[in-house]
């Protein structure tokens, strides 16, 4: 009997895991990924990549919010440095919105510009694991307002913005997956925002409840997600090395795995972390339907769309559609076959081809 449960406790955290980090089915492996910290996996491909980096736990909006950091970590005692950065450069992540993932991505950037400009990036709302010292929300009130909600988790980037860096600092905003709809709502809510550029990255901002992706997860998110909370959580009362095993057999096929991100995917295997996630990717399901054509035109001159060519999330006829509606708007298409979670095999990569696309744009300043 306990042999039993325990195959169909690997088997749904298989189906699930690889479904809520955005992995499709037939996803094909890219390039080695490069430097970041060996912590779990033992790799010593991935050291060096902790030097210069702060994780830091804050309540904002009045919800647990993880902040991942290279440079400096206070950016208004930064400005009155001798020679201060002008720019940040920010990542808002997809669903789920673990900063962990973005280690090395973030660690290549950081490194490419000789660490003259801080790389940081915030968690979605409510997607990392309380720990016993902290509560995921101050008070029960902050509920009411939906903070993981999607609306909730656009204005909580809003907060954070506005509480942790100063209103002159110009900002380059980095959206991946959903975190592209994040950003384009930023810029439409904060027109005082100071955005040098906007690199959208596999961006999830039309119509997902119709794309191959969203097809299947759909039902799953909006109707079935309740019967994954006893899974998820017997699994998270699992030994912390057998639950790294589990996240390790789920992503096996992934051969050129990046290290790095396995805390973080260890880290999904919590109860209140995985329903956020989920609750949040129900919304988008049911919200994320017509593309915002008025904040693409009035913002064109400052965004990059890149999209990729084998993408379930957003299919190539929607890069397509957008270089009809958008001719002189700096839109393309993958070269090379990213999968849409990037951030596990070729974040290295991806971080490479981006510092070239903003280079220009941070010497300009």
């Amino acid at each position: 009997m306990i042999f039993v449960a325990r195959r169909w406790l690997v088997s749904h955290f298989k189906r699930h895991f690889r479904n809520i980090i955005g992995i499709q089915k037939d996803a094909k492996v890219c390039f080695v990924s490069a430097s970041g910290c060996a912590d779990v996996m033992g790799s010593h491909r991935n050291q060096g990549q902790t030097e210069g980096a702060t994780l830091e736990r804050v309540y904002c909006r009045g919800t647990l919010t993880e902040v991942l950091k290279y440079g400096p970590t206070d950016l208004y005692a930064a400005v009155k440095s001798p020679n201060p950065a002008r720019a940040l450069i920010l990542i808002i992540p997809g669903n789920p919105g673990v900063v962990g993932f973005y280690k090395t991505f973030m660690w290549t950037l950081y490194q490419t510009f000789n660490r003259r400009y801080p790389v940081w990036a915030v968690s979605q709302a409510g997607h990392c694991s309380p720990q016993d010292t902290l509560d995921l929300v101050e008070d029960a009130s902050v509920m009411e307002s939906d903070v993981f909600g999607l609306n909730g988790q656009i204005e909580h980037k809003l907060a954070f913005l506005f509480e942790h860096v100063p209103r002159d600092m110009h900002v380059v905003l980095i959206g991946h997956s959903i975190g592209c709809y994040i950003v384009l709502e930023m810029m439409k809510r904060d027109q005082e925002l100071k955005v040098l550029k906007s690199i959208m990255l596999f961006p999830t901002i039309e119509r997902m409840a119709c794309t191959p992706q969203g097809k299947v997860m759909t039902p799953v998110l909006c109707q079935l997600r309740y019967a994954t909370y006893l899974p998820i959580f017997l699994l998270s009362l699992l030994p912390r090395w057998l639950k790294t095993s589990l996240v390790r057999m789920a992503l096996r096929g992934f051969h050129s795995l990046d290290s790095s991100i396995i805390p973080a995917a260890v880290g999904l295997i919590d109860v209140d972390c995985a329903a956020n996630a989920m609750y949040m990717g129900s919304q988008e399901m049911k919200l994320v339907k017509e593309r915002d054509n008025s904040t693409i035109r009035k913002h064109l001159r400052k965004i990059i769309f890149y999209y990729g060519a084998t993408d379930h999330w957003c299919p190539v006829e929607y890069y397509h559609d957008m270089r009809k509606d958008f001719p002189d708007g700096d839109i393309r298409l993958a070269e090379r076959e990213f999968c849409h979670a990037f951030v596990l095999d070729t974040g290295k990569e991806m971080a490479n081809i981006i510092s070239e696309w903003i280079r220009d744009d941070l010497k300009a300043l």
